[in-house]
């Protein structure tokens, strides 16, 4: 296992590298898995120093930069309303950080994590998608009420995406930490 001190750094790392990746391909790449942006966004505000939260910030401007640069993606979504993108991915950092007062390995720390992450998620669909409908400039002449029944189709996938990725993180996570445990009784013994 790594030295503590370099753990944080690895897991930044990982993260990074996890959202460029899903990212990039959610934007239309040959390779294509499911977006991880919120989910990394929660996992960095669980184990990371909040000066990790504008890093992510400006990976996530520049991998759509490039997507929409680079790859031809197009820029359909980038308005003014791009901006509330901040104040959606600190919904799932700061229920990272809220989570990880509360974290143990345990069952009910597991449906708090859950519950936490499914909670986060849509608050960050919500604000992601009320700030387009308000800001993008796209729908002036379309009802809240249209705009609403057209979107909401896509909070599944959005759940489902995030969801699967923290469930892989809580699976390594356990299984690194049962480890770690049966490591230290075996140094005890």
């Amino acid at each position: 296992m790594a030295h503590p001190a370099y753990r944080p750094i690895m897991i930044g790392i990982l993260l990074a590298i996890l959202m460029a990746a899903t990212r990039f391909g959610h934007f239309g790449s040959a390779i294509s898995l499911p977006d991880a942006s919120l989910a990394v966004f929660f996992l960095a505000g669980f184990y990371l120093s909040a000066r990790m939260f504008p890093l992510l910030l400006l990976e996530a401007a520049a991998v759509d930069y490039l997507a929409i640069n680079m790859a031809g993606v197009s820029d359909w979504c980038v308005t003014p309303a791009y901006a509330f993108l901040a104040a959606a991915y600190a919904v799932p950092w700061l229920a990272g950080r809220w989570y990880a007062r509360w974290h143990a390995l345990t069952w009910r720390s597991g449906l708090l994590f859950a519950a936490t992450a499914a909670i986060a998620t849509v608050m960050a669909f919500l604000i992601s998608n009320a700030s387009f409908y308000a800001f993008s400039g796209y729908f002036t002449e379309m009802a809240a009420l249209e705009y609403t029944s057209r979107v909401i189709r896509y909070l599944t996938p959005y759940l489902r995406s995030t969801m699967l990725w923290l469930t892989i993180a809580a699976i390594v996570h356990v299984l690194l930490s049962l480890a770690a445990q049966r490591q230290a009784l075996q140094a005890d013994a």
